[in-house]
């Protein structure tokens, strides 16, 4: 019996616990989470103490429920569960509507103890009674109870963010903040209570919250979120002391899909780390995911922009598509809301083809075509393709607007880039049967893989898009040759000032003629073949040309 407690304990604690690969931005992604602290522990894992937006929001009031997610290795994480929530503060009143305002943690470590820092109104009016909260254990990720008292010596009329930083002579420091003010002292070896008072954090610029301290070759960082509109940033100021005062330098992360933003920074295996937030997964600053992505110092000792990442999908069906070649719109990449693609409508509403994704895709059956339809403006679709050869690349849109009465527009952006000028394509009129072909030119693309993001203004039908290398490709109508009619119905006449080589090959790259190469004038029936964009391309004297051409 005693064997079998022990066996159901064993069973038990591993289902409390959540493990999961993810290789990419958020790296969490089965509940929403915002402001991450993170952490390097003596056992040698990196842990992430973040908040927990609850879905449906409601605001940020019903914040709740803190995880503790850790890794060994940055890309395999495990979720260590719920550590603690709003009804287990014992000085915490009941509030109005239901409130919760568990917002922005940190833990720190010290005297053999863990502790975690919370802030939390005692009780209404919430806005004005925040107290900061002290959950204690001998676990980093469990076991955690809350003093019956929250931190001692700080102001009744408190603030949030607290974050706790500890410096190498062992003294532990507190910081917090809010309406644009940083506060910071020092903490007592108890951990639970303010030593002296609190002093301003002066040469600040901007600072509206969320403030987290490191230590970097004897110079103290601190980093903070300014009040830029829209989406906040994240600044950072250095000192020689760990209370200032402080000299600005600058962003260090630029704004997120979030409205908001709180990091933290943090080494771990020889590398430094950025931590954050976005809302890609929901499209709503309420509901946040955090990320992590690399960042660098310069040799000044000032941080680099940090290039913030994104996982944007897997090739449909794990097939790779290879370019030069076809891609068909409906063949974006799997992964699904907020990672392959974003569509304001959380249904597919044809059902005629990949079911459960919520990108509108529809079939015309006399035309023989599939495609994407439907679209909307801040929508936007993946695609990921291998480029076989390395070249400066014409993609053909096979697209038209789906409606008379608005202009269309769409922009690309390459592996995150967006496109040179122009930035913005038209997208002429048109019904399914007449397609226009809209040409985005002079893409360079290296070989290997890239990722294509679609990201349309408005209402389109979309069916495919074609890409052909045109480096080293030689401009026909100044060389003497001749091609037509184009488009045509069925006879092509091919002419040349001397003999070479011709062929002309569809789309996907399947030759349906191959001339003598020692004739100089080709006529070419092409009845037989399926409308559509065909390539003719002619060596001669070891140069090549390429034109193309339209089969009606």
């Amino acid at each position: 019996m005693n064997l079998y407690k022990i066996f159901l304990f064993l069973i038990l604690s591993l289902w409390a616990q959540l493990f999961f690969a993810q290789n990419g931005n958020p790296f969490v992604r089965d509940i929403y989470t915002a402001d991450p602290s993170a952490h390097v522990w003596s056992d040698g894992r990196l842990y992430v103490y973040p908040s927990h937006d609850m879905d449906p929001p409601r605001g940020c009031d019903l914040m709740d429920k803190y995880h503790v997610f850790s890794t060994d290795d940055m890309v395999n994480w495990t979720d260590h569960g719920q550590i603690l929530e709003a009804n287990q503060v014992p000085w915490g009143e009941p509030l109005a509507n239901g409130g919760k305002f568990m917002w922005a943690p940190d833990c720190a470590y010290k005297n053999g103890k863990y502790y975690f820092y919370f802030p939390h109104p005692n009780t209404d009016p919430w806005n004005s009674t925040w107290k900061i909260g002290i959950a204690v254990s001998d676990h980093p990720a469990s076991d955690f109870t809350v003093l019956n008292y929250w931190l001692k010596g700080l102001p009744d009329e408190g603030m949030i963010d607290p974050c706790v930083f500890i410096d190498d002579d062992g003294q532990a420091y507190f910081y917090y903040g809010g309406g644009n003010k940083c506060m910071g002292a020092k903490l007592k070896d108890s951990m639970d209570e303010i030593e002296g008072s609190l002093q301003q954090m002066t040469g600040l610029y901007d600072f509206h919250e969320g403030t987290w301290v490191f230590k970097k070759d004897d110079v103290y960082y601190l980093t903070y979120a300014d009040n830029a509109a829209g989406a906040n940033q994240l600044r950072y100021a250095t000192s020689n002391n760990p209370l200032g005062p402080w000299s600005h330098k600058g962003v260090y992360l630029k704004g997120t899909t979030s409205g908001t933003s709180h990091g933290s920074v943090v080494k771990y295996k020889d590398q430094w780390w950025a931590f954050y937030h976005t809302a890609d997964l929901s499209g709503t600053g309420l509901l946040r995911s955090i990320c992590v992505d690399s960042l660098f110092f310069s040799e000044n000792g000032t941080i680099q922009t940090v290039i913030q990442t994104k996982d944007l999908g897997t090739p449909y069906k794990n097939t790779l598509r290879t370019v030069p070649g076809i891609v068909e719109a409906e063949d974006f990449n799997e992964g699904g809301q907020g990672i392959a693609y974003w569509d304001n409508t959380k249904s597919n509403a044809y059902l005629v083809y990949r079911t459960k994704d919520w990108v509108d895709i529809n079939e015309n059956r006399r035309y023989g075509i599939v495609y994407v339809t439907n679209t909307e403006q801040k929508e936007y679709i993946n695609y990921s393709f291998e480029v076989l050869t390395a070249g400066v690349y014409n993609i053909d849109f096979k697209i038209a607007s789906a409606t008379t009465t608005n202009e269309e527009k769409f922009y690309l952006e390459f592996d995150q880039k967006k496109t040179a000028n122009p930035k913005r394509y038209t997208v002429p009129d048109g019904d399914i049967s007449n397609l226009a072909t809209v040409t985005v030119p002079n893409i360079e693309l290296s070989k290997g893989k890239h990722n294509m993001t679609f990201y349309p203004s408005g209402n389109m039908n979309f069916d495919k898009f074609i890409l052909t290398n045109t480096t080293g490709i030689r401009n026909i109508k100044t060389d003497g040759i001749s091609i037509y009619p184009i488009p045509t119905n069925d006879i092509i006449q091919i002419q040349m000032p001397q003999a070479g080589v011709v062929k002309i090959s569809d789309i996907s790259g399947k030759i349906v003629y191959a001339g003598n190469r020692n004739q100089v004038n080709h006529t070419v029936d092409l009845s037989r073949q399926a409308a559509g964009i065909y390539i003719v391309s002619i060596q001669m004297n070891d140069q090549v040309y390429q034109q193309k051409l339209i089969k009606k």
